[in-house]
Order: structure tokens, then C-alpha cells, then sequence
């Protein structure tokens, strides 16, 4: 399986470099490194040499790792020598799913991320309508109303109460609702009788009138009403997600939907050098797709810049109650909401494999888990291994939250990689036992399951969805719990993993994921050097200390990004 493959393949030209003494009694001769790391507590993610003290790097590669007497060899000449002082040294972390405009809009947008109630968000907006009087249609994101103590949904009522005379569209943290005010529904002409679109939802009150909520597809009803960003403002926001994100750490990004149009300012700011980690790009489903599939992948040599994946979204989210199930929630007369049939997904898919094209696609409910399967399943089947393109395509289900245990067994029958964001599961648990009921539950977030049966699951955020912190979503895999340390009735503190393999969630097994595991994902000689340094060792301090750490170092393609 996927697993021992990795292990057979973890040790590149390790021993190249290393040699310390030559001849007997004589120091070997100075071979000047860009930079040298010496004294630190290396995790090199190599399963032939797990720990080092220090390494070197020259020509964006690492060209050695070992011991500090052997680094002397390397740190002499222009080398930037930097002594850690025992910090934790781990591979690039690699950000294996996440919407890197998103992240930068955020950023310089109103940003209603970590508000912990109504009252407090209403609040927000308000101030910033007041800041922003020219401002004609008040935009946001991040709301999420999980920790609530009003435990609802804001609707259209709260918002005409602080901002009457101006349009306001909110969009929930996971981006897959939203809530509008008077004035935004009636520019577009959403009522009571409004239809519901395919894989969409109109939430209307007791008297049939629009709540203001509009979930997933429904949401289109305000496309083109809301100002869109210009060019310049998308490619600032896109170079302001990179650099917050190796500000945490991060080294690598895959962009889980995107754009032609993003991917050429993606190219514009990685030449101009403004692009400040690397991005493994995919396209969304439809007319980028499309022309992907045509004109196959663009896959950079130095993997810094990559598009060979498609992303296609099955369902919504669990919190908004989009996400696709076989039996109704707990707690509404719904099971959620299928964007696609299996019909439309295949030929898509099909296209895919004769082009080797990767393919990547959103699914939380069981239901949509076991409908992708299932068009993954006749794809695969329908295209033998001498007509495509890649003989090991590699597919992926995005979340994979909830899914029945002979699914499950489906992922490791297809080779089907799940892809899944720690942090998703401890903040749906102050929800989902209420959403799914407590049996389905069992389900849910089946990370050791996954494991102990041979596959491996990339790790990543979601951003914006969630904060996209590497700290959160290595704790979150290991504890299992939320921040405060809380885990809800039911929540299967037995389906955690070891600290090992959430840094591999976060390392090797997301490069595998883009085709990159000889390339990043360890720290090893001839690979690619990226490197992520932290104050503490998540490897060894309690758990609670976590989140105290700081990133204070951050090294892509052998350039320091981020130093503190």
C-alpha cells in the first residue's frame, strides 16, 4: 500500500556529503554551503536517519544532514551560519489543502474569523461599515456560529438592524454559506418563491419568507452583485496569503480550486519573486478543468509552481447542513445537498486519466463519500492502465469526514488518498454529535482507521475555512480535542494518531500527494530545501504547549522567507 511505499523510498542519497574525515587525521576540504544549521533537534522525517543535529544547503538543495562536527565543513567561507540552540528543526510543512486568494482577502477584508458570538460579529460589521461610509456593498467572511451563545444562524433582520441602506453579504467561515440582508436579496430578487437550485438552499422562516441565509449553490444568487476584486487587488491578495502563511511555517501550499486567470498572477509574482512559498495548483471543475484536461499539466521541474490537478465539489458542509448523507440529520428534515450525479462527474474523470491529470474532489457526508467512490470507481475501471497517462493517477477525496466502514474499505481497494484537515474535526464537535447523532459519530474524522489500514492522509487547514495554523492542525490530529482541551461525547479519542505521523500528515505524505515525495517532504540529501523551525518540539512537549510555540525560521527552495 501507499504507506510502505513511502518507507521504501524515504532515503536519497543520504550518505552523499557526509563524509567528515579525508584522509585519516586530515580535515576534509571546505565546501562552502549558502546556508549551515548547526545545534538543532532535527526531525528529518527520513525513516534511515530520523534525527540530526545540523544540516547544509547550497544551490536550494540540502547537501548534508548529521552531526555538528561534520556541518564544520560546510560553515566556512560566505556560509550563513545559524546556530539554533537546540529548536526544532522539521521538513518544509506542506499545506495540503487550502484556498490561497481566500487566505489574502481575508487578510485584507473584513474578517469576522474568531468572534464568538452574534452579538460580537454584528458589532464588527457595523464598525466596519461606519469606517468604510463609501464602501456600496459591505463584503465578509469567517463567521461561524458553533461556539455561539445565541446557538443560531444570523439572518437578514440582524443586519438591515446595523447596516439598513447598503448591501451586506456574509459568508460563513467554510465558505459554503452565506447570510444577506434585506437589501442584498432584494438586488437579487431572492423571495419566498425563489426556486432552490441544484445542490443549493433558500432558508425561509415561519412565514415562508428568505431567512437571509443562502447555502452552497444558492449563493450564486448574488454572483455578479457583489463587487469582484480587480486583477491587482487578486494577485496582492494572493502574494499576502504566501507570506503570512511562511510566517507559520508553511513551505508549501496546495490551492484546492483555482483559476487559469490566479494561476498566470501566481506565475507573474513567482518571477517577479513575490511568490513566497509553493504552490501545487488545481483547477476547478468546469471550464479550467476542462482546458487543463486539453493542454495537460504545467509541472514545474524545481516544484515550485505546479498545475496538474482538478478540484470538484459533491456536497456542502456539515455546520451549514450541506453535506451530502444517506439518512436524514439528527436535527432538520434534510440529508443535505448533492451538486453533481455520478453521471456528470465520469467524464470528466475519464478525461482525466487519459490526460494524467490528478483529480481531487470535496465530499464530507457519507452519502457524497460514496458517490464519488463510486464515479471514481467506474472511471477507473473504464480506462485501463494502457490508455492513461499516469498509471498511478493518485486521486484524492478533499475532507473525507464521514464515511461508512465499507467505504472505507473502497479508499484502500481504488488506492484513493483521503485528504483531511485535522482541525475540521475539533471545532464540528461542539456540533456534529447534534447534526449526525451520536452513532454516526463513530464515523467521523477516521484518521488511525485510515492508517492502520495502509493509507496515508495529507494534512492540512482548509484555510480560510479554518485559522491555518500548522500548530492547530499537528494538535489537533495528536489530541484529538480542542484548544481549551475539550472532547465531546463520543468523539473516539482512540481514532488520533501518533506525533510521528501527524508531522508526516504534514511532510512526506502530503508531498506524496502531489506527485513531490522525492523531491520535499524529508529532509534528505538532493532534496529540495525547505525547511520549517520552531522555538519547541512538538515531537516531545506536553501537548498544551503546543500552541506557545513560534515559527522562527522558515526556509523555501534554500531562501529564508521568514525569520524572527
Amino acid at each position: 500500500m501507499i504507506k510502505n511505499l513511502l518507507l521504501a523510498t524515504a532515503a536519497i542519497g543520504l550518505l552523499a556529503g557526509c563524509s567528515k574525515i579525508e584522509p585519516e587525521g586530515e580535515i576534509a576540504a571546505c565546501t562552502v554551503a549558502d546556508i549551515v544549521l548547526t545545534n538543532g533537534t532535527v526531525y528529518t522525517v527520513n525513516e534511515n536517519n530520523p534525527t540530526a543535529q545540523a544540516i547544509a544547503i547550497k544551490n536550494s538543495k540540502f547537501i548534508y544532514v548529521g552531526d555538528d562536527e561534520g556541518a564544520e565543513r560546510y560553515a566556512c567561507g560566505d556560509a550563513n551560519v545559524i546556530d539554533l540552540g537546540g529548536q526544532a528543526v522539521y521538513p518544509g510543512l506542506i499545506e495540503s489543502h487550502g484556498h490561497i486568494s481566500g487566505v489574502g482577502f481575508r487578510e485584507v477584508n473584513l474578517n469576522l474569523q474568531g468572534i464568538d458570538s452574534l452579538a460580537e460579529m454584528l458589532a464588527a460589521v457595523k464598525e466596519y461599515a461606519d469606517a468604510n461610509p463609501d464602501q456600496a456593498w459591505i463584503n465578509g467572511r469567517g463567521w461561524i456560529e458553533k461556539v455561539w451563545p445565541e446557538a443560531r444562524f444570523p439572518n437578514r433582520q440582524d443586519l438591515d438592524a446595523i447596516v439598513p441602506d447598503r448591501p451586506v453579504t456574509l459568508r460563513r467561515a467554510d465558505g459554503h454559506a452565506l447570510v444577506a440582508n434585506t437589501m442584498a436579496l432584494e438586488a437579487a430578487g431572492v423571495t419566498g418563491t425563489s426556486e432552490n437550485p441544484v445542490g443549493g438552499h433558500i432558508n425561509l422562516d415561519e412565514n415562508g419568507e428568505p431567512t437571509g441565509m443562502l447555502i452552497d449553490t444558492a449563493m450564486r444568487y448574488m454572483s455578479g452583485l457583489i463587487p469582484r476584486p480587480t486583477r491587482e487587488q487578486t494577485k496582492a491578495a494572493i502574494q499576502a496569503g504566501t507570506e503570512r502563511n511562511v510566517s507559520l511555517g508553511w513551505t508549501s501550499f496546495q490551492n484546492a480550486g483555482s483559476s487559469y486567470e490566479n494561476f498566470e498572477m501566481m506565475k507573474e509574482l513567482h518571477a517577479e519573486g513575490k511568490l513566497a512559498h509553493r504552490v501545487y495548483d488545481a483547477m476547478g471543475f468546469g471550464d479550467s478543468s476542462a482546458r487543463l484536461i486539453e493542454e495537460g499539466a504545467q509541472i514545474d521541474p524545481e516544484d515550485y509552481l505546479t498545475v496538474r490537478d482538478i478540484k470538484a465539489v459533491m456536497d456542502g458542509a456539515l455546520g451549514s447542513r450541506g453535506a451530502a448523507f444517506i439518512e436524514p440529520y439528527a436535527d432538520e428534515d434534510t440529508v443535505g445537498l448533492m451538486r453533481y450525479t455520478v453521471g456528470e462527474l465520469t467524464p470528466m474523470l475519464i478525461g482525466a486519466l487519459k490526460a494524467g491529470i490528478q483529480v481531487e474532489t470535496h465530499a464530507i457526508g457519507d452519502d457524497a463519500n460514496r458517490k464519488v467512490l463510486d464515479a471514481y470507481e467506474i472511471a477507473l475501471n473504464t480506462v485501463p492502465k494502457s490508455q492513461r497517462a499516469v498509471n498511478d493517477p493518485r486521486w484524492r477525496i478533499e475532507h473525507a469526514q464521514n464515511i461508512q466502514p465499507e467505504d472505507v474499505d473502497r479508499f484502500i481497494d481504488l488506492d484513493i488518498i483521503p485528504s483531511m484537515q485535522a482541525s475540521h474535526a475539533i471545532g464540528d464537535l461542539h456540533f456534529a454529535g447534534d447534526r449526525l447523532g451520536q452513532e454516526r459519530l463513530a464515523n467521523a474524522y477516521l484518521w488511525r482507521t485510515f492508517i492502520d489500514k495502509g493509507a496515508i492522509i495529507p494534512g492540512g487547514s482548509d484555510q480560510p475555512v479554518e485559522i491555518g495554523d500548522p500548530r492547530i492542525e499537528f494538535y489537533a490530529a495528536v489530541a484529538r480535542k480542542d484548544l481549551d482541551g475539550y472532547s465531546g461525547e463520543g468523539w473516539h479519542p482512540e481514532l488520533a494518531v501518533t506525533r510521528e505521523e501527524s508531522l508526516k500528515m504534514l511532510t512526506i505524505w502530503g508531498a506524496y500527494a502531489a506527485f513531490q515525495e522525492n523531491s520535499l517532504g524529508s529532509i534528505e540529501v538532493g532534496k529540495w530545501a525547505d525547511v520549517s523551525v520552531f522555538d519547541k518540539d512538538w515531537m516531545t512537549i506536553p501537548l498544551d504547549q503546543i500552541m506557545s510555540s513560534q515559527n522562527v525560521l522558515t526556509i523555501v527552495h534554500g531562501d529564508i522567507k521568514h525569520q524572527k
